[in-house]
C-alpha cells in the first residue's frame, strides 16, 4: 500500500514537474499590435508631423491620420508616452535624425497620478522643471511646436487615482511655459469639458472610439494652422 502510494506520487511530481518544463519552453504569445505604432511610408511631398503622447493621443492617432491624408504624413511615437521622466529619457530617439514641420505634444496625465504613498508620480516642481527642459529640446529640432493640453479626468473614483485639480494646476505650469516660449496650445481640455458625458468613458480617463473621432477632429485643426503654406 504504502509503495503505490509513492509510486502515485512520484508519478504526479514528474507530470507536474513536465507541465511546468512544458509551460517554460513554450514560445510566448505574442502581444497584440496596436496599429497606432504601426510604420508609415512619407509621400515626400508631404510635410512630417510627430505626435508625442499618452494613450489618449494613441486613440485619436488613426483618426488623425485619416483626417490629414493628402495633407500631411502623420507619425507617432511607438508606444505610450508616460510622463515627463519618461519623455527625458526617450526624446531623442522618438525625434531621431529626420527633418519634422510640426510636432504636437503633451505630458502630464501619468505625471499627475497618485502612487501608493499618496504622492503624484511626478509632483508639480519637477514637471515644470521637467517640461522646460523637454520644450527646448524640442525647440532645437526647428519644428512649429503645439502643447496639446492634458484632458481631463472625470469626477469618480480613479484607479490609479487622479483628481481633475491637479490636471487644472499641471495644465496651468504647461501654459506658462508654452508662453513663454511661443509655443502655440492646443487647448483639448477646454474643448473636451464641455461634452465630457458623451465622449470619455465612464469612470474612466479614456474616450470612447467616437470620443476619440470627436478629439481628432480639434487636433487636426491645430496642427493644419501649423503646416507649412503650399
Amino acid at each position: 500500500m504504502k509503495l503505490h502510494i509513492i509510486t502515485t506520487m512520484l508519478v504526479f511530481a514528474l507530470v507536474a514537474t513536465e507541465a511546468a518544463d512544458a509551460k517554460k519552453s513554450a514560445p510566448a504569445k505574442p502581444r497584440k499590435a496596436i496599429p497606432a505604432f504601426a510604420p508609415i511610408t512619407d509621400d515626400p511631398k508631404l510635410p512630417r508631423v510627430l505626435l508625442i503622447g499618452d494613450s489618449i493621443s494613441i486613440g485619436y492617432t488613426l483618426p488623425v491620420r485619416e483626417l490629414l491624408k493628402g495633407k500631411a504624413n502623420l507619425h507617432r511615437i511607438p508606444t505610450n508616452g508616460g510622463p515627463t521622466i519618461n519623455g527625458l529619457k526617450q526624446l531623442k530617439s522618438w525625434i531621431g535624425d529626420g527633418k519634422w514641420d510640426v510636432i504636437h505634444f503633451n505630458w502630464g496625465l501619468h505625471d499627475l497620478k497618485s502612487m501608493d504613498d499618496g504622492k503624484q508620480q511626478v509632483p508639480l516642481a519637477d514637471y515644470e522643471k521637467n517640461l522646460c527642459e523637454l520644450v527646448k529640446q524640442l525647440k532645437a529640432t526647428g519644428a512649429k511646436l503645439i502643447w496639446c493640453a492634458t484632458t481631463p479626468v472625470p469626477d469618480a473614483e480613479m484607479k490609479p487615482p487622479r483628481k481633475n485639480a491637479d490636471v487644472i494646476a499641471y495644465n496651468a505650469v504647461a501654459k506658462k511655459i508654452m508662453s513663454e516660449n511661443g509655443v502655440a496650445i492646443d487647448d483639448l481640455y477646454a474643448f473636451a469639458l464641455p461634452q465630457l458625458s458623451a465622449i470619455q468613458r465612464p469612470a474612466n480617463v479614456h474616450f470612447t472610439d467616437d470620443g476619440s473621432k470627436v478629439l481628432a477632429k480639434q487636433v487636426v485643426a491645430s496642427i493644419e494652422a501649423a503646416l507649412p503654406k503650399p
